[in-house]
């Protein structure tokens, strides 16, 4: 038994992909920390992406909230004694998640913009879903920590829509489009964004910081981290 750390509850299948990224750091995170044969305590719930993506296209983002309440109700049942939501689109409904936990959320938006901010940063650039860079709930949260958010222009937010549901999240990465996310990410970089934030679980399969002429902020990585810090608190 691995005292002193705190169970951590993932809520993933969104895509899985990504999610089976979250579950690999996350152990290997807490090995080279803690040493050893060390793994992180952690149960994880997957739901279906394809319900998920229906009701992200039909908008019925009351729905999407009430399917990752009940998942998370079934951590904290679980045992899970803090929440991760692996998914940076499905933040849309974060206040669903948390009102049904009595355990802390660990919100993946705070996390990165702690780290922006640690870097000096207040202008970043965002890759994510369409729904991620168009919607208030992201660029809110992080203008609330006084971070500015520059999203790409309507054919780069189509392209890197497209990429991350026709490409990524079907477990297909491309050198093609690797080199699409560079152009947008180097035209970003062009009018003003001081780093760029990979605002998808996903785009991390795809570039890093070595596709970038200015820092990269992985969410998902900052995430897992933030949250391994808080589970051995």
């Amino acid at each position: 038994m691995m005292l002193g750390m705190r169970t951590i509850g993932l809520i993933g299948g969104m895509s899985w992909e990504s999610s089976a990224e979250y579950y690999r750091l996350l152990n290997q995170e807490a090995r080279d920390r803690l040493g050893g044969h060390h793994c992180a305590r952690s149960v994880l719930v997957t739901v279906d992406f394809a319900e998920v993506e229906a009701l992200q296209r039909a908008g019925d983002w009351t729905a999407a909230g009430r399917l990752l309440a009940d998942a998370a109700a079934g951590l904290q049942r679980a045992g899970a004694e803090l929440i991760l939501l692996c998914t940076n689109t499905m933040h849309r409904v974060a206040p669903a998640v948390e009102a049904a936990i009595d355990v802390p959320f660990v919100h993946l938006v705070d996390a990165t913009a702690e780290r922006v901010i640690a870097a000096g940063l207040t202008t970043v650039g965002l890759l994510g879903t369409r729904y991620t860079m168009e919607m208030d709930f992201y660029r809110d949260r992080m203008r609330a920590h006084g971070v500015e958010v520059l999203v790409p222009d309507e054919a780069g937010r189509e392209l890197v829509h497209d990429v991350i549901y026709q490409e990524l999240t079907l477990g297909r990465i491309e050198d093609g489009s690797r080199a699409a996310y560079r152009r947008v990410i180097a035209e970003l970089a062009g009018r003003g964004a001081q780093g760029v934030i990979l605002g998808c679980t996903e785009i991390t399969l795809l570039v890093g910081p070595a596709d970038s002429p200015v820092p990269v902020f992985d969410s998902t990585r900052i995430h897992v981290e933030h949250a391994l810090t808080l589970a051995l608190a």
